[in-house]
C-alpha cells in the first residue's frame, strides 16, 4: 500500500514541479505517473554506478558533483518518456532539486503515516 501511495504522490510533485516550473513539463497524469517508475528505476539501476564513477569529482567538490549526477538521472528519464519533457541541463538541475526537495517530504509524511507498532 505503501509503495501505491508513495508512487501516486511522487507522480503529484512531478505535475507541481511542472506547474510551478517553466522548464520542466508534463502533459498528463499518466505521463507523471511513468515519468516517477523511471526516474526511481534510473536511480536505483544508473545512479549508484554513476556515483561511483565519479568518485573522485564528487569528493573534489565536497559532494556538490551529486546534484549534477542527480540532474541527469532527471533528463535521462525526460529523454526515455514522450509526455514528459525537460529543456535543457539548467531546467534538469532545477527541476531535479525542486523534485527530490518534495520526495523528502513525501518520505517523511509516509514514515509518519505507516508507523510500524
Amino acid at each position: 500500500m505503501k509503495l501505491v501511495v508513495k508512487w501516486l504522490l511522487s507522480a503529484s510533485a512531478l505535475l507541481f514541479v511542472a506547474y510551478i516550473y517553466d522548464g520542466v513539463e508534463i502533459k498528463t497524469f499518466g505521463a507523471a505517473m511513468a515519468a516517477a517508475v523511471v526516474i526511481g528505476l534510473l536511480n536505483a539501476v544508473m545512479r549508484p554506478v554513476l556515483v561511483v564513477l565519479t568518485l573522485p569529482v564528487t569528493v573534489l567538490t565536497l559532494g556538490l558533483f551529486l546534484f549534477v549526477i542527480n540532474a541527469l538521472v532527471f533528463w535521462a528519464a525526460a529523454g526515455l518518456l514522450s509526455g514528459f519533457t525537460v529543456h535543457d541541463f539548467g531546467a534538469a538541475l532545477v527541476g531535479s532539486l525542486l523534485y527530490t526537495a518534495l520526495g523528502v517530504v513525501i518520505e517523511s509524511a509516509l514514515e509518519r503515516l505507516f508507523l510500524k507498532k
